[in-house]
C-alpha cells in the first residue's frame, strides 16, 4: 500500500542518513589521524635533516683531519699541540720548556727540568707514522709484511735519532721519551709490534701515548711537590735554628738583666740601711736640749753654752 511504501521509504532515508553521518564522523576522525602523522612525519624528517647536517659536518672535519694527518709537516704539529697541551695542563711554566736548544745544538720538541739538578727529561712529539698509514691503508689482498718492515724501519731509525741527539749525559735524564699522538697506534704497537717496544726501551726511549704521558706528568706533579716540601722543610729548619739562637741570646741578657736587678737590689737595701741610720740620727739630734751652763772665768770672760742630751 501507498502508506507501507512511504514508511519504507522514510526508514531508508533515516538509515541513509546515520550512514552518512557515520561515514563523515568516521572521514573527518581519518583526516584528522592523518594530519597529526603527516606533522609527526614532518618533524621526524626535520630531525632527520639535521642528524645528516651533523654527519656532513663532521664527515668534512674527519676529512680536514684526515688531510691534516696526511701531510708530514701537518702531522708533526699536530703531535706537538697535543703534547704542549698535556704538559701545560700539567706542570708549571717554570718547570718545562719548548724548542729549547741543547749544547750540542739539536732542539729537542720539549724539556721538563727536574727538581733540585741541573736534569731535563726530553720529549719528542715526531713520532713516525708514514710507515703505520701505509701499513694501514694496505688492502685485504695485499702483503703487508713489506708494509709493516717499513714501520718497524721507520720507528728505530728515529728511536736511534732520539737516543744519540737527546741523550746528553750530565744535560738531559738518561730516558727520553717519545710521544704519540693517538692511543690507537699505541694500542697497536703494544699488540703487534712488540719488538719495537722493546728496542725502544734498550735504547732509553720510552714510547708514550696521551694516556702515558699525562700519568707521567701527574707523577711529576707529585716529585716537584715533594722538591717544594723539602725546600720549605730546610727554610723552617734554618729559621728555628736562627730562632733558637735568639732565644739563647735573650736568655744571657735575661741572667745579665737579673744580675743588674740583683746588683741593684743590694744597692738599695744600702740606701736603705743608711737612711735608717740617717733617720735614727735625725731623731737622736731632735732630743738633744740646750742647757745654759755658761760662767766667767777667773779673767772675767764667758765661756759658750754646753749640749746636754736629754733623757
Amino acid at each position: 500500500s501507498a502508506s507501507t511504501q512511504a514508511h519504507l521509504t522514510q526508514t531508508l532515508d533515516t538509515r541513509l542518513d546515520q550512514v552518512s553521518q557515520r561515514l563523515g564522523a568516521g572521514l573527518t576522525e581519518s583526516s584528522q589521524r592523518t594530519s597529526q602523522s603527516l606533522q609527526k612525519l614532518n618533524e621526524r624528517l626535520a630531525v632527520i635533516d639535521t642528524a645528516q647536517t651533523n654527519l656532513a659536518n663532521l664527515s668534512t672535519e674527519m676529512l680536514s683531519l684526515r688531510n691534516i694527518l696526511a701531510n708530514k709537516q701537518s702531522r708533526g704539529a699536530y703531535g706537538q699541540a697535543r703534547m704542549e697541551a698535556i704538559i701545560r695542563d700539567g706542570l708549571h711554566s717554570t718547570a718545562y720548556s719548548f724548542q729549547t736548544t741543547l749544547s750540542n745544538g739539536t732542539r729537542p720538541d720539549c724539556l721538563i727540568r727536574l727538581p733540585e739538578n741541573d736534569i731535563s727529561v726530553v720529549v719528542d712529539a715526531k713520532f713516525p707514522l708514514e710507515g703505520f698509514n701505509a701499513l694501514k691503508q694496505a688492502g685485504p689482498e695485499e702483503d703487508i709484511k713489506p708494509y709493516q718492515q717499513r714501520f718497524r724501519a721507520d720507528v728505530h731509525k728515529h728511536v736511534k735519532d732520539v737516543s744519540e741527539k737527546y741523550l746528553l749525559k750530565g744535560e738531559t735524564h738518561e730516558t727520553a721519551i717519545m710521544f704519540v699522538p693517538s692511543e690507537s697506534i699505541y694500542a697497536d704497537l703494544h699488540e703487534n709490534f712488540e719488538d719495537i717496544i722493546q728496542r725502544a726501551h734498550r735504547q732509553h726511549v720510552i714510547i708514550a701515548s696521551p694516556n702515558v704521558l699525562m700519568l707521567l706528568v701527574q707523577t711529576l706533579q707529585a716529585v716537584f711537590k715533594d722538591a717544594r716540601m723539602r725546600e720549605q722543610a730546610v727554610v723552617i729548619q734554618t729559621e728555628v735554628a736562627r730562632l733558637k739562637e735568639d732565644i739563647g741570646r735573650m736568655h744571657d741578657r735575661v741572667l745579665d738583666l737579673q744580675r743588674h736587678f740583683g746588683q741593684a737590689g743590694k744597692d738599695i737595701e744600702k740606701i736603705v740601711i743608711s737612711s735608717e741610720k740617717v733617720t735614727r740620727r735625725g731623731a737622736k739630734i731632735e732630743q738633744v736640749e740646750f742647757t745654759d751652763t755658761s760662767q766667767r772665768d777667773d779673767d772675767g770672760e764667758t765661756s759658750p753654752p754646753r749640749l746636754v742630751a736629754g733623757e
